[in-house]
């Protein structure tokens, strides 16, 4: 086993596929392939996983696109919603879009550079940067005032340890005290949740830390896995949400990959809106 290598581990019934980001000793540090889980687990409990590499980028590929496919449509759906509760005067040739812009950190820069894509693909202005989830805090206190963005997302990997005495002690998380001082960092810069939403958390994090702290919307109310694209999405239907209305909550997190159960908020204004006349 080397560092990079894609396992599973047989304690675990080889249920997900991980990538060895350090080995020190006899132990190896993991990130989820799939999932934003950060995990931990003897040499000796992993297995190579049973595909090949081009196998598995072939597979994040169809989920992007398919991914991509439905969130295109919900957009499509809620801008004709827009457009049509617009100023009757206007035709849809006299107005431009503009989307919520999105400032994504990411404490894994694959799923930072595939989260990007969808951005883009989407239309969605956003800036992306991939720091450890220890530096998210500092590196906020820099790019807040730089980049001056309607939605923050702060993401990367998370779980709870494996002998952890309490999931309302913050110290039984691996990352979720890195991402509340991370959403802390943000509020101490925008107060207004309307104004600036954030969008918090990993596989399991500390859901109502979160929320605390000030996210606006946060994984895990049930401590499960999220998937990878997940904070995408909610930032997705934040950005094309009307100024006008309230993202819709259930509707936003019940088309995610995990659920009620993997990613929770409230009530928040949308970022999108409509400009009149269009230019070149």
């Amino acid at each position: 086993m080397k560092q990079g290598d894609i396992v599973v581990r047989l304690s675990y019934g080889e249920d997900i596929r991980f990538r060895i980001e350090t080995i020190r000793g006899n132990q190896a540090i993991l990130r989820g392939l799939e999932v934003r889980l950060l995990a931990d687990a003897p040499l000796a409990d992993l297995v190579p996983a049973p595909v090949t590499d081009e196998e598995n980028s072939r597979g994040w590929n169809e989920i992007i696109e398919a991914k991509i496919a439905l969130l295109a449509q919900d957009v499509e759906r809620m801008l004709e919603q827009t457009r049509g509760s617009a100023a009757q005067s206007r035709t849809y040739e006299d107005v431009f879009d503009l989307p919520g812009k999105v400032l994504h950190l990411d404490g894994d820069v694959n799923y930072m550079r595939k989260c990007m894509e969808v951005y883009g693909k989407l239309k969605i202005p956003a800036v992306g940067h991939y720091f450890p989830e220890t530096q998210m805090a500092e590196a906020l206190q820099h790019l807040l005032p730089e980049i001056r963005p309607d939605i923050v997302v702060i993401t990367g990997h998370d779980g709870l340890y494996k002998n952890h005495v309490s999931k309302q002690d913050l110290a039984s998380y691996k990352n979720s005290h890195h991402f509340v001082q991370a959403v802390q960092t943000v509020r101490a810069y925008e107060r207004n949740r309307d104004v600036m939403t954030v969008i918090a958390g990993a596989c399991q994090s500390h859901f109502e830390a979160l929320l605390q702290a000030g996210a606006n919307f946060a994984s895990s109310p049930g401590r499960i896995l999220i998937h990878a694209l997940d904070p995408v999405q909610v930032a997705v239907k934040a950005a094309y949400t009307s100024i006008r209305d309230t993202v819709r909550i259930t509707e936003v997190l019940a088309g995610t990959q995990s659920g009620l159960k993997g990613m929770g908020g409230y009530e928040t204004r949308g970022s999108f809106r409509l400009g009149s006349p269009k230019v070149n």
